[in-house]
């Protein structure tokens, strides 16, 4: 399993927002523990899953081009 391991500013590089913002705003609500992200060896360094990240804004990027229909489907606009 060859996964990319970012810190919060390599991340920040990335996708464009401040370290601040993944600290404060993603971190816990967005970014989850376990799956976006991991504390090694039990310590207080963060080290954020690279791969996990990209294929979740990927994802939820294409789920918001669909608008909800009222019978439960969607219109792919």
């Amino acid at each position: 399993m060859n996964n990319t391991y970012l810190t919060t500013e390599e991340l920040s590089d990335r996708i464009k927002y401040d370290a601040r913002t993944i600290r404060q705003c993603l971190k816990d609500s967005v970014l989850l523990e376990g799956k976006h992200y991991i504390r090694p060896f039990g310590g207080r360094k963060i080290l954020y899953i690279w791969e996990v990240i990209e294929e979740d804004m990927l994802n939820r990027a294409q789920d918001s081009l669909t608008i909800p229909m009222a019978n439960g489907g969607v219109c792919h606009g």
